[in-house]
Order: structure tokens, then C-alpha cells, then sequence
């Protein structure tokens, strides 16, 4: 496991605890607010995001910290994302779920060296769940360690995002994938769609916008667990390259096969 293990995951758990689960289901009219069209913030996410900025600080201090809601408010802060270290903060992942009193939602931090994930955490406050991954060291799910599994259904099962594209070309992305594989509903939470690529439930996810604080995380450990991870067109998935789109999958041949499925 990576050093910062234990204090990071204790760092979430207390924020989840503090800030975050008071909220849920708990939020005034206006404690939501649009921050673009179609892309919710809540007060949980932006006080969540300050609680867990003191604490790695506190825990790496030479450290650059990426926040979601911070670069919401100075986009120039994304370039920190491949400094010589960062930290990379999603408060709340699934911020439309949270705000709806829905699960799934999750909180994910990242540590980077050189624009290459070192470590990764995707915690699930209504549930407990931890999840975390070291380069090179494996996955782990609350301190077991985990390798990915295909769903072992008749069809292998697939999840296409809509964010980022065109309803068409999601209609057609969807309609080529349904013909291999039986789609079902993406879980708007990529702390959540990492987890179900890695525990037998979900095997392909397509992702056509890749912000580094949604897949960074998932990413390591998916592929610590020995899942895939790559760009649409089969190469690595790497922070801050210029590639488009993301395919995660369970295993390598599910993730070779959904590549090829893209754009027959």
C-alpha cells in the first residue's frame, strides 16, 4: 500500500463524516447551484473540497493540490495537475446524485508524480467502501486486495457515457455496442463505475470526457487490479496528454474488443 494510505483514508472518512453525510438529502434550494449549464456544486462539495485541501496539506505539504471546485474558479490551476507532485481532489463525485439524495456518489483523491498516478482513493460514504491502489503495489477494497473479474453473464456488460457528445453520436456509439454486448445504465459516478469494472458487476465503460479528478483514481486501480484502461484509440490513458476518450474494462481482451466496437 502506498505510506499515505492510512492518513489519507482517514482524512476522507472524517470529511465524509464531518461534511459531506450531513448534508445529504439535507440540502437547502440554495445549496445548489449551477455552476454550467447541466453541472451541479453544492455547499457539502465546495466545503468538503476546502476540508480535505488542509488535510493533505497537512499530510504532504511540498505537494500541489488540484481541486474540482477550485479549478472551477481559476481553470489556470489544471496545469498544477502534471507538476513535480500534486494532489488531485474530486470532493464529491456524482455531485447530481448527491444533490438528488441518491446514491452513488463518492469522494476521490489522487496523488501524482510527473503527470503519472502514484496512488488513488475512491471512497463511497453511504456505503464505507474504500477503495485504494498504489502504482505498482495493486487494488485493494477495504485492506483486501482485489483482482478484476469479468461479469461471467451470457453478454459481457456495457456502460456508454452521454456526457460530452452529441446525442447522435451516442445513439450510435450505443446502438454498435449493443449489438456485442448488453448495455446497461452508467452510474453518473465514476467512483462507483471504477468498482463495479474491478468486482465482476459491470465489464466495458466508455467515457468520452476525461477530467483528470473523475479518472485518475479509478483509472490506477482498475489497472492495478488488472482491468484495462486506455484512449479510444488504444493508447495508454496518461494525465494531461491531449488523448481522446476513455475505455475501462475488466480485462484486456474486453477492453481490445469495446476499442475495436468504437468506431466500426
Amino acid at each position: 500500500m502506498h505510506r499515505h494510505h492510512a492518513a489519507v483514508s482517514a482524512l476522507m472518512r472524517t470529511v465524509a463524516d464531518a461534511v459531506v453525510m450531513p448534508r445529504f438529502r439535507n440540502l437547502a434550494a440554495d445549496e445548489v447551484l449551477e455552476k454550467t449549464p447541466g453541472e451541479l456544486v453544492t455547499i457539502a462539495d465546495r466545503e468538503a473540497e476546502a476540508r480535505l485541501t488542509e488535510g493533505l496539506a497537512a499530510i504532504d505539504a511540498d505537494a500541489a493540490i488540484v481541486g474540482e471546485e477550485a479549478c472551477a474558479a481559476n481553470p489556470a490551476l489544471m496545469a498544477q495537475a502534471t507538476a513535480a507532485r500534486a494532489w488531485i481532489i474530486d470532493p464529491i463525485d456524482g455531485t447530481a446524485n448527491f444533490a438528488a439524495g441518491q446514491p452513488p456518489f463518492g469522494i476521490m483523491i489522487a496523488l501524482v508524480e510527473d503527470g503519472v498516478t502514484q496512488a488513488g482513493w475512491l471512497y463511497d460514504p453511504v456505503t464505507g467502501r474504500m477503495c485504494h491502489a498504489a502504482l505498482g503495489g495493486g487494488a485493494w477494497v477495504d485492506g483486501a486486495p482485489v483482482r478484476a473479474r469479468p461479469s461471467m453473464g451470457a453478454r459481457p456488460l456495457a456502460a456508454v457515457s452521454k456526457v460530452g457528445q452529441s446525442e447522435e453520436e451516442h445513439a450510435a456509439r450505443a446502438a454498435r455496442f449493443g449489438a456485442a454486448f448488453d448495455l446497461v445504465p452508467l452510474p453518473r459516478c465514476a467512483a462507483e463505475n471504477y468498482p463495479r469494472l474491478a468486482l465482476g458487476q459491470n465489464d466495458i465503460a466508455v467515457f468520452r470526457r476525461t477530467l483528470v479528478w473523475d479518472h485518475a483514481p479509478g483509472a490506477l486501480f482498475l489497472r492495478e487490479a488488472g482491468g484495462y484502461v486506455g484512449r479510444w484509440d488504444g493508447s495508454p490513458y496518461r494525465i494531461g496528454d491531449d488523448g481522446v476518450g476513455i475505455v475501462a474494462a475488466s480485462t484486456p481482451a474486453l477492453g481490445q474488443r469495446a476499442t475495436e466496437l468504437l468506431f466500426d
